[in-house]
């Protein structure tokens, strides 16, 4: 099957959405599917504002559509609402083809947060663009009934999984060279440090041991100038990122506005537990305990964060790498190709003129 994948979150950007498309397309390639991802490198581009290292794609529509129509695809899945989101969408309909869409971000909650949007008009804003979809993915049950009640329609329930190959279990925290100075226990954050993330709650919190940082974003220097006793690593190469979770005594997730959270996969999947409130996202991935509901399988969900970050310590290694292994990038990839709509050759995707 052709797939058109159309996404303006794409390497080298670096964050949840990349790992999470960029492990699809691999997927998918791997069944023998043949996946054109149309991205923003592919177009003239400006950086997104307040957010470096992410480039949007300029007026990309008449390229969008040519590389469509050369294409030729069965099927059409718009990952993201940005640019080329929209583009695709306009193209989608004027040709009366069907398309999916997926809802990663919960960027209502990021307009807020950054420009003091009210939320019903971001969630109308994002309502209208999912509107006509065939199909809105989405990653969480909590997610879903977000969406639901701000009234959106067509909703696939979704799932994400994490390469256990990569991220590879060691039943005690790692020795590594960037962190051996620090006092133990290590409590390890890894993001975007931007608004939606709620970092301060991780850096201001009491804690005993060391606090280490992997990400960049728009707050860095104002939080590296304010939290001086943090260690910030920045962005490093996904096999040295393993190595750092799994360095780690605790993996502490602030943030309460996740539609999932992949980097608490991946710390679990080293072996080292999670610490988070317990808000949609943290309540998909620390899933209950059959004997002891109460209790969450890989680490501990409090709204203290502190407490939850101290109780996480006692939480067995094998026990969050067991959590992270019923997640499955082959079952993402299956539920992805069964919401997935074809095209009906009856109405060719096809433009005759761009002006």
């Amino acid at each position: 099957m052709k797939i058109a994948l159309i996404t303006d979150a794409w390497r080298p950007q670096i964050n949840g959405v990349v790992t999470t498309l960029v492990e699809l397309v691999d997927q998918l390639n791997a069944k023998g599917h043949v996946v054109e991802v149309i991205h923003p490198d592919l177009f003239k581009t400006r950086p997104c504002p307040g957010y470096a290292g992410i480039d949007l794609a300029v007026k990309p529509y008449v390229q969008l559509a040519k590389q469509l129509d050369a294409f030729l695809p069965d099927v059409i899945h718009v990952a993201t609402e940005g640019p080329l989101g929209w583009a695709a969408r306009k193209h989608c309909l004027k040709h009366g083809v069907p398309f999916t869409t997926a809802f990663h971000t919960r960027f209502p909650e990021v307009l807020k947060a950054a420009l003091h949007i009210p939320l019903w008009i971001g969630y109308a804003l994002f309502r209208y663009f999912h509107k006509p979809s065939a199909g809105v993915l989405v990653p969480t049950q909590g997610v879903m009934r977000l969406l639901d009640g701000w009234g959106f329609k067509n909703l696939r329930s979704w799932t994400h999984g994490v390469d256990m190959r990569l991220f590879g279990y060691s039943d005690v925290p790692l020795h590594h060279p960037d962190l051996d100075d620090l006092p133990r226990p290590i409590a390890l954050y890894v993001g975007r440090v931007s608004y939606e993330k709620n970092i301060d709650s991780f850096l201001a919190m009491p804690w005993h041991g060391s606090k280490v940082v992997c990400g960049v974003g728009p707050l860095e220097d104002e939080l590296k100038n304010k939290f001086h006793h943090v260690r910030w690593l920045g962005v490093l190469p996904r096999d040295e990122l393993a190595r750092v979770y799994a360095s780690a005594d605790v993996f502490t997730f602030p943030s309460r506005n996740e539609t999932f959270g992949l980097v608490m996969l991946e710390a679990m999947a080293c072996g080292t537990p999670v610490a988070a409130y317990p808000v949609d996202g943290p309540l998909e991935v620390l899933r209950p305990d059959a004997h002891y509901p109460h209790l969450r399988k890989g680490g501990v969900l409090h709204e203290d964060l502190a407490y939850a970050s101290l109780e996480a310590l006692k939480v067995p290694r094998s026990e969050a790498r067991v959590q992270a292994l019923t997640f499955s990038w082959d079952e993402s990839t299956r539920l992805f190709e069964q919401h997935l709509v074809p095209i009906q050759r009856t109405t060719p995707l096809h433009t005759e003129v761009h002006r």
